[in-house]
């Protein structure tokens, strides 16, 4: 039986956001990108088509890309969620991948970014050194009206040649 709050059939949600534990308490319906936008005030998944077609919404579930406008909240308990907001540097700075989107301009109005960077991101941590068919495929998935992608791909590439340039 799930623990609801007998006044309005909200039930309590613990689980951790960008390293931090939370908890909130949510109707069973909310979705997993309602909560993280209007329970917890992470503004940076951004809300699309709410249908699970665009990818504006993508975080990482435990490690997995997932489309948060398909998931409600309450599937997310006790498993750990990344947002755009959970992959800066240590130090606070942009990560390199963000770095990578403002140097390459693979942003014009920015709506898809957040949810291009989070495909980009499960890619990168799943693959060492994937090529420019999983580049596309990674990116597949996700609209983006303005930028046609190539400025997308070769923000992805310049990460992943740095990162070969690290390795030797």
């Amino acid at each position: 039986m799930v623990d609801t709050d007998e006044d309005d059939g909200r039930q309590p949600l613990r689980f951790t956001v960008n390293g931090r534990a939370v908890s909130c308490s949510v109707e069973p319906r909310l979705t997993l990108l309602d909560c993280l936008r209007d329970e917890i005030r992470l503004h940076g998944t951004h809300v699309g088509c709410e249908h699970g077609v665009c990818g504006c919404c993508n975080v990482l579930l435990d490690g997995e890309l997932v489309r948060s406008c398909l998931m409600f909240a309450a599937q997310a308990a006790g498993h750990a969620v990344t947002t755009i907001e959970g992959i800066e540097a240590p130090d606070g700075s942009l990560s390199e991948l963000q770095e990578a989107f403002c140097a390459h301009h693979s942003m014009q109005c920015g709506y898809c970014t957040p949810g291009m960077i989070m495909a980009l991101e499960a890619l990168l941590a799943e693959e060492k050194d994937p090529d420019d068919d999983d580049i596309t495929e990674a990116i597949s998935a996700n609209l983006c009206r303005c930028t046609g992608y190539q400025q997308i791909r070769d923000a992805a590439r310049g990460v992943i040649e740095a990162r070969k340039a690290d390795r030797q």
